[in-house]
């Protein structure tokens, strides 16, 4: 069996064999220990590279900012313009696909100016059971996914992460605010800025994990773990709830009884 040390040592050999990079950087566990491997094993020919847009939750970027500078490789960011594409618009189920075809193509667009020759993500080996379009634009866009082709499942990266003192060890999964758009509804800055609101006011009051779920008609649906359930439903927290989701735009607020599910508006693809 191949140990952690042998798998981080074949992903530092894998990222030298590149000569340069750049690293599609979402300040995600995954993404960041891509980022650290690529500044130990290239050093200045190693550039992280962030794409912005409204679909990116408030902190984000300036969390990018900060664990570059830590991490100590390059930093660059880019404006991605997928809201000008009626196909990410429409939000059908291959929206992610659309979402990171914009981030690759800005980036080939912007590779000479970086000085890298090859461009990397954070797909990790347990990404192949999952609906991820956007594996399918790394494909086309030939991005190379080093975490998966030395077979770091999610949990190996979070031990590497923690070996290497980084601060998002940790951090629960943070997909764009576009993930929590029910498909068929159209993605607008809007509606993503009243969902990035709804969810800042659960994690500032002791909610760290959390997604709110935009249908149609303004209705949030909130997940939080299951554990968790009783303490969101307890008043006079919930009136303060209800009161700032209204505030924020929602006409209708539900709370999913089954908790917390990441990825699971993809159960309603079948239905499509």
């Amino acid at each position: 069996m191949t140990t952690l040390q042998q798998k981080r040592d074949q992903l530092l050999e894998q990222l030298r064999s590149y000569r340069s990079c750049a690293v599609a950087f979402s300040a995600g566990v995954d993404s960041t220990v891509v980022a650290k491997a690529a500044q130990l094993a290239l050093g200045e020919q190693a550039v992280a590279v962030t794409g912005t847009s409204a679909s990116l939750a408030a902190g984000e970027l300036e969390q990018a900012i900060e664990l570059a500078e830590e991490i100590g490789i390059r930093h660059t960011v880019l404006q991605t313009e997928e809201f000008d594409d009626p196909n990410y618009l429409r939000n059908a189920p291959d929206r992610c696909f659309h979402c990171k075809d914009e981030l690759y193509r800005q980036l080939e667009k912007h590779i000479d100016q970086l000085g890298v020759d090859v461009v990397v993500n954070g797909a990790n080996y347990d990404d192949r059971g999952d609906y991820r379009p956007g594996m399918k634009a790394a494909e086309q866009h030939q991005v190379h996914s080093p975490l998966l082709d030395c077979e770091f499942t999610k949990d190996e990266v979070r031990q590497l992460a923690a070996q290497w003192q980084l601060p998002v060890w940790d951090k629960p999964a943070t997909p764009c605010l576009s993930s929590r758009v029910a498909y068929g509804e159209e993605v607008t800055p809007d509606r993503l800025a009243m969902i990035d609101a709804a969810e800042s006011f659960l994690r500032q009051n002791g909610f760290p994990i959390v997604r709110v779920r935009y249908h149609r008609g303004d209705l949030a649906r909130v997940e939080v773990p299951v554990e968790n359930l009783v303490e969101l439903l307890a008043s006079p927290f919930r009136q303060r709830l209800t009161s700032h989701l209204r505030e924020v735009g929602f006409r209708f607020i539900s709370i999913d009884i089954e908790g917390f599910r990441s990825g699971n508006l993809n159960q309603l693809i079948q239905l499509q």
